[in-house]
């Protein structure tokens, strides 16, 4: 039984034709097992994602045990996501998880969870990645709250700057139509 609250070893994002569009291992040096020793070098996390891929291409599943790691993945247009754990996590929590991960994407990306939206905006989403899991740690399943904590302020919304010559314009426009109101009198 795994008391640990590192669960989650990596978290990936591949394209339809099995592409690495993001990947995030995590190797938590104060995990209580020791580091990770597997998927240490980018040929054999380049390998292990490949079958990977082989093995969830087609959409319909949700969780699979692969080459000895838990994966709960979900297929969204042109793009799976994966998070990826040891055999002996909750699969139930992992999901949760991704599906918040997923849902807080799909609210800062418009509803466009594709591609060309994740590489045009990779930052919001390493942002909502570090909002929901910190170093294989799951921090928050909120979809809402990730979401909100990690949205740009609207670009619309500007600042008002009251100085000096903001408010004599103000006096000023309040005095003539004073006494244009006083003159119709």
């Amino acid at each position: 039984m795994n008391l640990s609250l590192y669960s989650v070893q990596a978290f990936v994002v591949l394209d339809t034709e099995g592409n690495r569009v993001l990947a995030k291992y995590y190797r938590p040096k104060s995990h209580p097992q020791g580091e990770s020793k597997d998927l240490l070098t980018l040929k054999e996390q380049k390998a292990f994602e490949k079958g990977l891929w082989q093995k969830t291409k087609k959409a319909g599943g949700d969780i699979i045990l692969y080459d000895s790691h838990l994966v709960v993945y979900k297929h969204s247009l042109d793009l799976i996501l994966y998070f990826i754990a040891g055999p002996t996590e909750n699969e139930l929590m992992l999901y949760s998880a991704l599906t918040s991960l997923t849902d807080a994407l799909t609210i800062l990306l418009r509803n466009a969870l594709e591609k060309r939206a994740v590489l045009e905006n990779l930052d919001l989403v390493l942002l909502c990645l570090d909002e929901t899991i910190d170093d294989g740690i799951i921090v928050d399943t909120d979809s809402a709250a990730i979401a909100s904590r990690v949205s740009r302020p609207r670009a619309d919304t500007t600042e008002i700057v009251i100085n000096e010559q903001t408010l004599m314009s103000a006096y000023l426009t309040v005095k003539e139509k004073m006494q244009q109101r006083i003159g119709q009198l």
